[in-house]
C-alpha cells in the first residue's frame, strides 16, 4: 500500500503518525506542502490513501480537492475539510442532521450583529468563521464591549471579519469535552478543565479522562457523520440542565496529551483507519 501523508512543520502528532507508519513496515510518503508543485492536468498520483495533517486549512482544502479531483481517497476528505473549516458550514451541518448544538446567528454589518446579539441576550460569544486554537474568541458581555469589538473587526479589512458569527454562551462547569472518532467508533473523550472560559489545551486546558457514555458515543459519532465522516474531533458543551451540545468539529485534531490520558492508542487507530479505507475494507 502507498501512503501519503501531507504535512508541513512536522509535529508531535506527525512523529507519532510516522513512528506507527515505521512500526507496521508500512510504504509512505511525507508530502510538504512548502515544497509541492501540483501540476493540475495531471490525475496520476501514486498514492492508494493520503492522509492530511497539513497546519494551514487552506492549504490543506486546495490539495485536498486536487488529489479527490483525481480519484486518490483522502482523510479526510475535501468536503470534510471545507465543512470542519468553517464554523458557519459546520453549524448548518449539524442542524440539518439533528444534532444539537448552542444556537447561532450569523450577521453581516456591525448594526446588524448588534441586533443579535441582543436577540440571543449578553453574554454572547463571538467567532471568527475560519480559524483554531480559539484565536479570535471573544465573549462579549454587554453592548459597550459589543460596539468595541465590532469595531476593531470591521477594520481589520478582510472580508471574514465583515460574518460575525455569534453564538449563545453556554455557562460550562468550568470544563468542555473533546472527543476523538475514528470511522464509526469513537474512540476516546477527555475533559478539558481550566478557569478560563475557553478551555482549548493550546490555551493552557488540562486535558484528563472522560468515560465514554453510549449518549456521548452515539451524539459524537453522529456529529462526525454530519459532517462527512472520516477522522475528527468532536468539542462538546455541557450545560446546567444537563444536555450536552456539539460546539465544533476538528478535521486535522490534535492529540498529543490524549494518549496517556485516556490509555488509547490514538495514532495506532487513526492508521488502522487509514490502512482499511486504503485497501477498501472500511
Amino acid at each position: 500500500m502507498r501512503i501519503g501523508v501531507l504535512c508541513s512543520r512536522v509535529r508531535a502528532e506527525e512523529k507519532l503518525l510516522f513512528t506507527e507508519l515505521e512500526r507496521r513496515g508500512l510504504d509512505y510518503t511525507k508530502i510538504d506542502d512548502r515544497e509541492e508543485i501540483f501540476d493540475l492536468h495531471r490525475y496520476d498520483y501514486p498514492y492508494d490513501i493520503v492522509l492530511e495533517r497539513c497546519i494551514q486549512h487552506s492549504r490543506a482544502l486546495y490539495m485536498l480537492k486536487i488529489l479527490n479531483d483525481a480519484g486518490i481517497p483522502t482523510l479526510n476528505s475535501y468536503h470534510v475539510a471545507l465543512t470542519c473549516g468553517d464554523k458557519f458550514l459546520t453549524t448548518q451541518a449539524l442542524i440539518h442532521a439533528n444534532v444539537p448544538t448552542p444556537r447561532c446567528l450569523l450577521a453581516f454589518t456591525p448594526e446588524s450583529a448588534i441586533a443579535a446579539m441582543e436577540e440571543l441576550g449578553y453574554p454572547v460569544v463571538l467567532k471568527p468563521v475560519v480559524g483554531s486554537w480559539g484565536r479570535m474568541v471573544s465573549k462579549i458581555n454587554d453592548r459597550d464591549a459589543a460596539e468595541a469589538i465590532l469595531e476593531h473587526r470591521d477594520v481589520l479589512g478582510s472580508y471574514q471579519h465583515s460574518i460575525f458569527y455569534i453564538q449563545e454562551y453556554i455557562n460550562k462547569p468550568g470544563r468542555d469535552i473533546r472527543t476523538f472518532v475514528v470511522g464509526d467508533e469513537c474512540i476516546a473523550a477527555i475533559y478539558r478543565t481550566s478557569e478560563h472560559w475557553i478551555t482549548n489545551t493550546a490555551r493552557g486546558g488540562i486535558a484528563s479522562n472522560c468515560p465514554i457514555s453510549p449518549e456521548l458515543a452515539d451524539l459524537s459519532v453522529r456529529a462526525a457523520q454530519s459532517v462527512g465522516g472520516g477522522i475528527v474531533a468532536i468539542d462538546l458543551l455541557e450545560t446546567n440542565d444537563g444536555q450536552i451540545l456539539v460546539n465544533e468539529v476538528n478535521y486535522t485534531m490534535e492529540f498529543r496529551n490524549s494518549i496517556d490520558t485516556t490509555g488509547v492508542n490514538i495514532p495506532a487507530r487513526i492508521i488502522d483507519h487509514v490502512v482499511a479505507v486504503g485497501s477498501g475494507r472500511a
